[in-house]
Parts: C-alpha cells; structure tokens; sequence
C-alpha cells in the first residue's frame, strides 16, 4: 500500500498513513460517483481510479496496482466474475469485493470460484461498506448477511446440503482422512475452536489441517474453500 504525507496546519509535522488503494467498477456512472464520493471522504483509503466493465477493470488493475477492486458483477464487453479471475491471475495480491444488486446462489458462487473475498449488496450501508473493505484489504473474508447465510447453508443446500468428509476426500485426493473432516466442518460454517472441540484436537491442529486444505485446493481463504467443497 502506498503511504500518503499530510500536513495539518503550518506548525504540524508530517504525518504518515497508510492508505488502502481502491479501483472502482461499476457500469452505472451515477453509482461509480456515489462511491468515489463516499471513499474520498475516508482518510485511510483513496480511490486508485474507475472503470466501467470488466475489460477496463482488468487493465486498470494491472496498471494501477490496486490494493481492493470493489467489483460489480453485470456489466457490458466482460462481466464481473470473468473480469476478478483475470485479475486475480495476473495479480493475487489484489483483493476483489463483489458489491452488486445479485445475491442468487449461481452469481455468489461464480464469485467466489473466481476468488473473490466478500461480497455485498448494493443496499449496505457506508460504514459496513468501509469496513468490509479494510477487511479483504487485510486478507480477510467478508460478505452481507444475506450472502454469509447462503454460504455457510451451502448455498441452498442447507442440512440436506451438510457435505461428507468420505465425499470430499473422493473429490479431492489429496486430502487426508483429517482434512476432509475438518474442510467438511469449515464447509459448516464453524469457527477454529468449535472444530477444535468437534474434533478433540487443539487449535493450533486445526490451524494446521487448514493451512494445509488451502494449500492442496489452491485457495486463499475460507469463502474460498468453501466454494470449492460446494462446486
């Protein structure tokens, strides 16, 4: 992240903060001016530039080296998800938060295979939009209820939806007996320590095991891991 020298007043010394880079895109422009306006007003974030389709979005992303690409995901020459996986491919420091109208199961998985790492309704709110933005910016996962609900249920699937270890270490062969258990439980929606205690197994374990999933499925997170168990 770039850092941004400001003075505050004539006596004040520099004062240094790290600014959180962010590329817009959004086929509306009305809605493109709503969040450059409201991200200016931050003061640990700027907006890294604009774009107005995927197309765009991809070469704005290499050439401008965003930290965050708030991404919408129906718009024209390339749509929202084809454009994340491009970009993610050419640069996976980059984090892609979906901010768009669509919450379907189709729409939030093709998100999150394409590597997205949250995902929020157009209706959320500012400060949630801040925030959601400083977490993908910090490796972190976020989406609105409404999504975060359908993910952690399967996206539909719900209790009928629940996945089996022996299922998952079928598909992904190079899961051990232990990580398809504990990806089965990630798939669940439970924390660190719950699969701790589910398991009879220290944190630190669990850690291990899903450090170890991630690597073996070649995703970044949990949504993603998720999406994957779920494809």
């Amino acid at each position: 992240m770039r850092r941004r020298l400001r003075r505050q007043g004539a006596r004040a010394p520099l004062v240094s903060a790290d600014l959180i880079r962010v590329l817009v895109v959004d086929d509306q422009a009305i809605v493109r001016d709503g969040l450059v306006t409201v991200l200016s007003l931050l003061p640990d974030m700027e907006v890294a530039g604009e774009a107005a389709d995927g197309e765009q979005a991809v070469r704005l992303a290499a050439e401008l080296a965003p930290d965050v690409i708030l991404m919408d995901l129906r718009m024209p020459v390339l749509d929202g998800t084809t454009a994340t996986a491009r970009i993610l491919a050419q640069r996976p420091e980059s984090a892609v938060l979906v901010l768009t109208t669509y919450a379907d199961d189709e729409s939030i998985a093709g998100a999150l295979r394409a590597g997205a790492r949250g995902y929020l309704s157009k209706d959320v709110g500012r400060a949630e939009l801040a925030a959601a933005i400083r977490a993908v910016a910090h490796g972190q996962s976020t989406f609105s209820r409404e999504v975060g609900d359908r993910v952690i249920g399967g996206l539909s699937g719900g209790e009928a939806g629940r996945l089996s270890p022996a299922a998952l270490q079928e598909r992904f062969a190079a899961l051990t007996r232990r990580e398809a258990e504990v990806l089965a439980l990630v798939a669940e929606g439970l924390s660190n320590s719950e699969i701790a205690a589910r398991l009879f197994v220290s944190i630190a374990t669990v850690k291990t095991h899903i450090n170890s999933i991630f690597a073996k499925l070649a995703v970044r997170d949990r949504a993603q891991a998720i999406a994957a168990a779920r494809s």
